[in-house]
């Protein structure tokens, strides 16, 4: 008989997902969105982990938009923290089946005037990917590695 407390599966830990325009306002809405659901999970916005949350949600976010956006559809952000791995997981869902992720940086790189994106999210994410959706289109995901979260 094991005792102690049993790992949280992915359903028990603390997440929170909603819906933008795919807009560049929408991108913005969701960095602000991130930044306030940290906040309510012990990391204010001026934390280290706030910082690198938003920062890989309006990269994630911005790509939804520029290069997964299909009219009159939306994108969606999921965060779920998992305090034990000491990760936050943020996934940003869009429409487009055929636009996936490079896995290398682009011919442009450092000169161009784009690009970085995705550069700037492997710095900050321990790990990231891509996945197809079901029924339609992709989810980009990433896990970001959390400090200490201060005692409300």
């Amino acid at each position: 008989m094991a005792t102690g407390t049993p790992t949280p599966t992915a359903s028990q830990l603390p997440s929170s997902s909603a819906q933008f325009v795919s807009t560049p306002r929408g991108a913005r809405l969701a960095r602000q969105f991130a930044v306030r659901r940290l906040a309510e999970w012990g990391h204010p916005p001026r934390s280290e982990t706030s910082y690198a949350v938003a920062l890989v949600v309006g990269e994630l976010a911005a790509n939804a938009v520029r290069h997964g956006g299909v009219p009159g559809r939306e994108f969606g952000l999921r965060l779920a923290l998992d305090a034990a791995a000491g990760l936050v997981r943020v996934e940003v869902a869009d429409a487009a089946v055929t636009k996936l992720p490079p896995t290398a940086a682009p011919s442009s790189y450092p000169e161009g005037e784009s690009g970085r994106g995705l550069l700037l999210v492997s710095v900050q994410a321990a790990r990231w990917g891509s996945a197809p959706r079901h029924p339609v289109g992709k989810t980009v995901w990433a896990e970001v590695p959390v400090e200490v979260a201060a005692q409300p």
